[in-house]
């Protein structure tokens, strides 16, 4: 009830703050499970699909959205996040199985496989959870393509500004494999990297952008 509380608050605003142009929203199911995996160029993306969505979305948070700015974490924590620590593997894979436990449920669940924002608005490698879920729980994928949404909130601003932001979702991608084995794990993730890269028509760069940043000293 918190969650459609907030949604009908924010809803209006992030309309008005974001003039958003969305297409592909058909794409979405009415019900039923399916993995929303978006592009990351924000702090705000996992508040804003939720809020322009006509369904409850459920997104991963990395803690520091929770702990450091203290925008980020009210909009996570009203939003229904779940929080992962990505320095901890077996964290992650509690934030898995909390996630196939959602999918298995019938609801839908945000993920991006970055799993960082973008240092440089370029779309990096997905690490493999986004197909480890689809695997293990059959749940289609949607891929989803942001725009705009790292002018609402740049990085090191604590206050969103007014910006003209986009979705585009994509078709539903199916797919087959064994979750257990790397290699398919592995090809399901660049399917759906390629197909949010071509939503987005962002450069690709095969390289993790955690990796980048650490070597460049950026901060995420």
């Amino acid at each position: 009830m918190l969650y459609e509380v907030v949604k009908f608050a924010a809803a209006p605003l992030a309309q008005a703050m974001c003039r958003p142009h969305i297409s592909g929203a058909a794409h979405v199911p009415r019900s039923g499970p399916a993995i929303l995996a978006a592009n990351h160029l924000s702090v705000l993306d996992s508040f804003l699909l939720p809020a322009l969505l006509p369904r409850h979305v459920t997104f991963t948070a990395k803690n520091e959205y929770f702990e450091g700015n203290p925008v980020s974490g009210f909009f996570m924590r009203l939003g229904g996040s779940l929080p992962i620590d990505r320095e901890s593997a077996h964290a992650a894979q509690a934030m898995l199985d909390a996630a196939a436990e959602l999918l298995e449920r019938g609801e839908l669940f945000g993920i991006h496989p970055e799993g960082t924002r973008s240092p440089d608005g370029r779309l990096y490698r997905g690490k493999v959870g986004v197909a480890w879920l689809a695997l293990k729980t059959g749940a289609p994928v949607l891929p989803v393509a942001l725009t705009g949404t790292e002018k609402v909130l740049p990085l090191g601003s604590k206050v969103p500004r007014p910006a003209r932001i986009g979705i585009s979702i994509g078709a539903p991608m199916r797919f087959e494999g064994d979750h257990t084995k790397a290699r398919d794990r592995r090809r399901v993730t660049d399917e759906i990297m390629a197909a949010i890269q071509k939503l987005s028509g962002q450069e690709y760069v095969p390289a993790y952008a955690a990796s980048v940043k650490a070597a460049t000293n950026g901060q995420s």
